[in-house]
């Protein structure tokens, strides 16, 4: 007999899902250690004091408009509560590695529940805090999708008690979002998405290519149709099999959680096909870790299946229900968006990020166009003066093969993607190439190479260029990956002198 501050209903309770609740907390916690750390390397020079966009003077402009206002317009942030300095970011994201590294470890989740929970609302906080303040550097749906997956995690308890049934249902939700939202933004997207011929195309102007996209790209054309059927097939289908473990609530029988383990590992081999063949941060990963929330495995809760450990303490049932409800609640835009003809991709619907739209490549762009930043030591140039500045992912010499850096996150060179798809070059661009005319060190430690050594050059210029991958017959006459044909000069030569006067 239990006693009265026990619920063991398998409502409740989810006992055959405890190898699901591992690798949801260890994973989103490996998740928050990358995102922490490339924050940790990243923040100071693209938003710091003296960033490209520095955060100090993005707080000013929102404090005002509030005031304007009176309305909150700032995500929450507890650098709206204590003043902006460089070193608070460290502090914060040092921290935020150290909570991951425990949780890793699993170390908070062998104490009662409200261990893990503080441990995981702290890194959602402290990361929330990051991306309120990043600005276009953190606009990326998988900065949004961490910071949710995050505050589900809080909720999933310890491993003396099984996870609570509502909380992986509302993982499969986050999933289902995710990966279905992802699916109507291609078929309400582009004509390439319906024709199936996107992925004839994506692999060469993906925004940075891994070591495998030029294999990937020289695929048939018959595979790459295949490659958007599967997609279309896993996102728009597989995806609604998700739901189904949850039948096993009422019935004896195993096969709705095989159903659902089955609809995880579609996900997971379509997902390790994307990380093969590109580099989209930790998405694709974040996606791995969050179907694994649909794999229980009948008969393994056995340590959980009498006495105390087959229940939850009722303040803890009582928590994660109210939770689960107000949660859904600020879902309810989220859920009509995804059936709305003007579906938003990536967008939040309310200041704390949860109930979030994502989405990705609703079109596919068929050609490839770099922009290459040059500087020259020379007082009066000739065209063998100038040497390119090499960026660590972004495509530039044809010679170097794409490389792996995923699940890290490149922001810089990200948003270099961004910019001949019509993003302003008035802005943290022109910044950039101040910062490169200062030999900014921060800034140049975010590139690959610095062909100056840290000496300030006399100009620097951007040309425009259209890249495409090699042929098999090309890569052995030059041993290059790429081809590239200059097309024109965006930014003619400039100097830091000139660069002040147009500011």
């Amino acid at each position: 007999m239990t006693t009265p501050t026990l619920v063991t209903m398998n409502g409740f309770a989810a006992v055959d899902f405890g190898v699901a609740r591992e690798v949801l907390q260890r994973g989103i916690a490996a998740l928050y250690l990358i995102g922490f750390l490339s924050t940790l390397l990243q923040f100071r020079p693209l938003a710091g004091e003296h960033g490209l966009l520095p955060a100090p003077a993005f707080l000013d402009r929102m404090r005002r408009l509030r005031e304007r206002s009176g309305k909150k317009v700032l995500r929450p942030t507890v650098f709206s509560l204590v003043r902006y300095t460089d070193r608070r970011p460290v502090a914060l994201c040092t921290a935020g590695c150290v909570l991951a590294v425990i949780l890793i470890a699993g170390l908070p989740q062998a104490g009662p529940p409200w261990v893990p929970m503080l441990c995981f609302l702290a890194m959602w906080g402290g990361y929330m805090s990051v991306t309120a303040i990043g600005q276009r550097f953190y606009g990326f749906g998988w900065e949004m999708l961490l910071c949710e997956a995050g505050f589900l995690a809080a909720f999933l308890g310890s491993t003396a008690q099984p996870p609570p049934t509502v909380i992986l249902v509302l993982f499969w939700w986050l999933l289902f979002r995710l990966e279905f939202g992802a699916g109507m933004i291609k078929i309400r997207g582009g004509r390439e998405w319906r024709d199936l011929t996107a992925l004839t195309f994506h692999h060469e102007t993906q925004p940075m290519p891994g070591p495998f996209s030029r294999t990937a790209h020289l695929l048939p054309r018959w595979f790459h149709k295949g490659e958007v059927i599967g997609n279309h097939v896993t996102q728009l289908g597989v995806t609604w099999l998700l739901f189904v473990p949850v039948f096993s609530l009422v019935t004896d029988q195993s096969w709705p959680m095989v159903v659902g383990a089955v609809a995880a590992g579609v996900m997971v081999v379509t997902q390790l096909w994307l990380v093969l063949t590109g580099n989209f941060a930790w998405l694709n990963w974040a996606t791995i870790v969050l179907a694994f929330a649909a794999v229980g495995i009948p008969g393994s809760g056995s340590d959980f299946s009498s006495g105390e450990g087959a229940a939850l303490p009722l303040w803890w049932t009582v928590l994660t229900t109210t939770v689960a409800v107000v949660y859904l609640g600020l879902n309810w835009p989220a859920a009509r968006n995804l059936f709305s003809r003007n579906q938003v991709m990536n967008g939040a619907f309310n200041r704390w990020g949860l109930g979030n739209a994502y989405g990705a490549f609703g079109t596919v762009t068929r050609t490839r166009t770099e922009y290459v930043i040059e500087g020259t030591l020379a007082e009066n140039p000739s065209e063998e003066d100038w040497a390119e500045y090499q960026f660590r992912g972004k495509p530039g010499d044809v010679m170097r093969r794409p490389g792996q850096f995923a699940p890290y996150h490149l922001r810089l060179d990200w948003m270099m993607w961004f910019l001949p798809l019509g993003d302003r070059l008035d802005g943290w661009f022109a910044v950039l190439l101040r910062r490169l005319l200062e030999a900014d060190a921060p800034t140049l430690r975010l590139l690959a190479s610095d062909p100056f050594d840290g000496q300030a050059p006399t100009a620097v210029r951007v040309i425009s260029y259209r890249y495409r991958f090699t042929d098999r017959a090309e890569h052995r006459r030059t041993g290059a990956f790429w081809v590239r044909d200059r097309r024109y000069e965006l930014v003619p030569s400039v100097d830091l002198e000139q660069m002040h006067r147009s500011s």
